[in-house]
């Protein structure tokens, strides 16, 4: 069990020692000897990013010579290069690319948009399957489903999550989970790895708030190793 439902155990029980002890069937002060669990609810946790490799074995695992297998790549392609957000992707809208410019209009939370470039290997793969994978329908949405009825793609696990978690079973990667976010934390971590600071890498995920962004900042254990003071005693 994870730390916060051993953490609702415990207090369970508690309240039912002390309704014990209401009911005069328990000793009095029972309660008190269950331990309190440390779960540490104002340090946010470390976020789970998708090795690189792996995400690269869930692209390649996509079959090109199909149109699911082409709009998938296209998506996982979206969440690598880009780190968008899977409502983010079933949002997109044919609209929302510019070809000439190479960019995006990113639709994100609460209504914000935002530009973003293109990079040439998703705006090829977003071509292949426009091109020869989309259903022609009048839906505006760049990804559509590929049953009836023909539309966009459904927001929540049944969409862009389906899409990865069929992508990591077919290039059986053991994944730190199996939702898109840790394409987006693969993406973070690894602009930390080269460099990029902090507000940079918040500017590109589109945070609102630095705090958000600084979740990011245990993830560079070699950055993290270097500021760290020697335990009193060690030999450090």
């Amino acid at each position: 069990m994870a730390p916060p439902a051993v953490k609702g155990v415990a207090k369970a029980l508690r309240s039912f020692l002390r309704f014990g002890e209401f009911r005069g069937e328990v000793p009095a002060g029972l309660a008190a000897g269950v331990p309190s669990v440390a779960t540490w609810t104002t340090t946010p946790p470390i976020p789970k990013a998708i090795a690189a490799e792996h995400a690269q074995r869930a692209i390649d695992s996509c079959d090109r010579l199909t149109a699911i297998g082409r709009r998938d790549r296209a998506v996982l392609l979206l969440l690598a290069r880009l780190g968008l957000r899977a409502c983010e992707i079933v949002r997109l809208a044919l609209d929302d690319i510019d070809w000439e410019q190479a960019q995006l209009r990113i639709r994100g939370k609460g209504g914000l948009q935002s530009l973003l470039p293109l990079p040439a290997d998703v705006g090829a793969a977003i071509a292949v399957y426009l091109e020869d994978g989309r259903p022609i329908c009048e839906d505006r949405h760049v990804f559509l489903r590929s049953v009836a009825p023909v539309r966009g793609l459904l927001e929540g696990s049944d969409g862009v999550g389906s899409i990865v978690r069929y992508a990591l079973a077919r290039a059986k990667v053991d994944a730190p989970h199996r939702g898109s976010h840790q394409f987006r934390h693969a993406l973070a971590a690894h602009m930390l790895r080269q460099g990029a600071s902090l507000p940079e890498i918040g500017q590109v995920l589109r945070h609102r708030s630095p705090q958000t962004t600084s979740i990011y900042a245990k993830v560079d254990l070699d950055a993290l190793r270097a500021v760290v003071m020697a335990w009193p005693g060690s030999a450090r």
